[in-house]
């Protein structure tokens, strides 16, 4: 078992090696983990000496005490009880117990968090501040056309740049709660700031799943998987029926265009999938791929991937076909446009006479997707 100083050394040094990309991070992970169960047995050896220490002074003290009182302890029990019985003669009030009848509740005054909610999706798609418009237009390139030989008194062969371009409308995104005025005043933990944080949460929630299902409608934002976001052809769409060792290859070759392979792209996708990834074996029973796991992000094979709960999962029976599973691209092709800044306001006055307090937070925004097939969209194929 290494000394604390050794612990604090290695430590450091672990530390600056997690700056290297190519560092053995697995192997950094498992000696992190060892030298956290020395510094542990260090500590409870340290506390285990403390508290023995602790229980020889108590026990010398409770021996001088019993020498020091013995020989009075039976005159003191016989003068208590002759007491009692004189009170309950002449009709006074006795005490039989002494201490408190009911015991005081106390509460912390930190809350403790659950798990992320909240995809980190929305923080890697563009954004681009528009404070006090309606709309916003964005232009794309389509196709460049193809040059071509010409004589020497020929004319030039015509070539056309096709363009197009994705409206951004303005929608406004809100959420509300309402707690009491106890809640508010009385408790040490500080539940409304847990309240008005989650009003924020909200808003985000929300906005990072539309932006793969937001219909388009009015009001609405255009999410990747919806038929309304033109810049991507709905004859790109991948169907697949089921995660097999060609699933990864297959979606990385069939996005983009005929000349390249896009070496940027991300694959946005439910954990359902990624936990299918990560258990599939070959005849071997080797794991066909190796995924890295960071919370919400990491890599499968080193494609970068983001978990969203709403993409449906191919691996799940229950899912039907045609339902887009995932999507395949450089997360910049996608822009949020916001009108405004996030607005949260707290008012005493809506139910002043039931001492309720309301929080309530909007936003506008608008999104689209930016780029002519900007993403590969995968769904569930019919099981043969």
């Amino acid at each position: 078992m290494k000394t604390l100083k050794e612990i604090e050394v290695r430590s450091a040094e672990i530390q600056a090696l997690l700056d290297d990309d190519n560092a053995d991070f697995d192997a950094l992970e498992n000696e992190m983990r060892e030298l956290a169960e020395d510094k542990a047995k260090h500590e409870k050896r340290a506390r285990l000496l403390k508290e023995a220490g602790e229980l020889n002074v108590k026990e010398e003290v409770r021996t001088i005490e019993s020498f020091n009182t013995q020989e009075h302890q039976e005159t003191r029990e016989q003068a208590d009880v002759e007491k009692r019985a004189k009170d309950l003669k002449e009709d006074r009030a006795i005490t039989v117990t002494s201490g408190d009848l009911v015991l005081p509740k106390h509460t912390s005054s930190s809350i403790n968090g659950t798990f992320n909610q909240i995809s980190t999706l929305l923080d890697r798609v563009k954004l681009t501040p528009m404070t006090g418009g309606e709309s916003f237009q964005q232009p794309y390139e389509v196709s460049h056309g193809e040059g071509g030989y010409t004589d020497e008194q020929g004319n030039y062969v015509e070539v056309e740049v096709e363009t197009d371009y994705a409206t951004i409308g303005k929608t406004k995104i809100t959420a509300y709660s309402e707690v009491t005025e106890e809640v508010q005043k009385l408790p040490a933990a500080n539940y409304e700031g847990l309240v008005i944080n989650g009003v924020g949460k909200a808003l985000r929630q929300t906005i990072t799943k539309e932006i793969l299902v937001g219909n388009g409608s009015v009001g609405h934002l255009t999410g990747i998987f919806s038929n309304q976001a033109k810049a991507i052809d709905p004859a790109t769409d991948l169907a697949i029926s089921a995660i097999t060792a060609d699933t990864l290859d297959e979606i990385i070759f069939s996005y983009g265009n005929k000349e390249d392979v896009e070496a940027v792209a991300t694959l946005i996708l439910s954990k359902a999938d990624l936990k299918a990834f990560a258990m599939l074996r070959d005849k071997q029973d080797k794991k066909v791929y190796e995924v890295k796991s960071q919370g919400n992000t990491g890599t499968i094979d080193g494609v970068p991937y983001i978990i969203n709960s709403v993409c449906a999962p191919i691996s799940a029976a229950g899912t039907p076909a045609g339902a887009y599973a995932m999507a395949y691209g450089v997360l910049q092709n996608y822009e949020l446009v916001t009108f405004s800044g996030t607005d949260i306001q707290r008012s005493n006055d809506f139910k002043f006479k039931q001492g309720m307090i309301a929080h309530r937070g909007s936003v506008f925004v608008g999104g689209n997707v930016v780029a002519h097939n900007g993403f590969l969209r995968v769904k569930k194929a019919p099981t043969a």
